[in-house]
């Protein structure tokens, strides 16, 4: 298991995946991520401290994942974090919360005390295939709502039962009112949810572009960043 990384294009940064408590939600249909975590603390202090050792700060800007949210890494995780920012002069982080954590990211952020970007996993805009078919329990009534509490919505395409009008929807969306997000293209796994490769091909053709747009990570595959299984 890869989890110390760089990412070299577009925001230049380096990244970590470290281990977490079981997500709180742990639900969604088509995640297997989840288990990768731990409910034993000296085994995810050992393997934080092991990968934090390697971050150098020679971007400035620090990405912090796991198979959850921030809020579910150990507390010593945490201030190890914050004294990594302070230490190598980090200026920017990103890290990502589910939205049962909303009411309580601008807390974390404040903990910080950097500029942070935090990212939400909602995969779609489509309100009834995020919630109803995704599993994924984000229930934010608005574009509106949503931007007050998150900055960099994470999004997937490709999956069976989504329609071309669909991702269409969730591009502009994206494009019209976040300055940075994350386009995955979704893989099969272990879950039942499957992949419809004639619409990935369809996206491939018609939003190559983004590929290139500064302001979103493009992920063709999980692991393009670096880390990962």
């Amino acid at each position: 298991m890869e989890r110390y990384s760089e990412i070299t294009n577009k925001i230049k940064r380096e990244i970590v995946l470290l281990k977490a408590r079981p997500c709180i939600w742990s639900k969604c249909s088509f995640c297997d991520y989840i288990e990768d975590n731990s409910t034993c603390k000296e085994e995810m202090l050992k393997i934080n401290n092991e990968v934090l050792d390697q971050v150098t700060g020679k971007y400035g800007v620090l990405e912090v994942i796991d198979s959850a949210s921030i809020f579910e890494l150990p507390k010593e995780t945490l201030q190890r974090i914050k004294a990594i920012i302070e230490d190598k002069k980090i200026h920017t982080l990103f890290f990502e919360s589910h939205w049962l954590y909303h009411q309580k990211v601008k807390e974390m952020k404040a903990y910080f005390g950097i500029q942070v970007i935090c990212k939400i996993g909602v995969e779609t805009f489509d309100e009834h295939f995020r919630n109803d078919v995704l599993n994924k329990n984000a229930a934010f009534t608005s574009i509106e709502e949503l931007k007050q509490y998150f900055d960099s919505p994470c999004l997937m395409v490709g999956i069976q039962g989504q329609t071309q009008e669909m991702i269409k929807k969730d591009m502009d969306i994206l494009q019209a009112n976040f300055n940075h997000g994350t386009i995955s293209v979704y893989r099969n796994n272990t879950t039942a949810i499957k992949r419809d490769d004639a619409l990935v091909e369809w996206f491939m053709q018609q939003y190559a572009y983004l590929k290139e747009d500064p302001r979103y990570d493009f992920l063709y595959d999980p692991t393009d960043f670096g880390v990962g299984d």
